[in-house]
């Protein structure tokens, strides 16, 4: 229940911080208030975790044989279609404008994630 919590905390910073690097994701819209940010976040985190614990393994699956051609880095592409997947569940209160800003998402929030995973799971 504990290793849950934590990756549920850092997929939210994650798309925190993607949101605030990447320009061409959004979280709410401009008149959204700071707790109603929050609670879209939390959404947000939710529909995330839930991409990437039921469709990423399936997409993974099927693309086996491009993840061992590029050597993994199609896994970029894997994580790029779940975050505008995410954004497509989330509707207009979390939006990402275009496979490139789909691509840095995924990567920010992949190396975030990896961070705060690593910061909160200490035993």
């Amino acid at each position: 229940m504990k290793s849950i919590l934590f990756k549920f905390i850092a997929n939210a910073v994650a798309l925190l911080v993607a949101v605030w690097l990447v320009s061409g994701i959004t979280l709410g819209d401009g008149e959204t208030t700071t707790g109603g940010k929050a609670l879209t976040l939390i959404l947000v985190a939710l529909i995330f975790g839930l991409v990437n614990l039921v469709v990423k393994p399936i997409v993974k699956v099927l693309a086996f044989p491009l993840l061992v051609v590029t050597l993994g880095l199609f896994t970029l592409v894997i994580n790029a279609l779940m975050l505008m997947l995410t954004g497509w569940i989330a509707g207009d209160s979390f939006e990402v404008n275009g496979f490139g800003s789909a691509v840095l998402g995924g990567l920010i929030i992949s190396i975030v994630s990896w961070a705060v995973n690593l910061i909160l799971d200490r035993d």
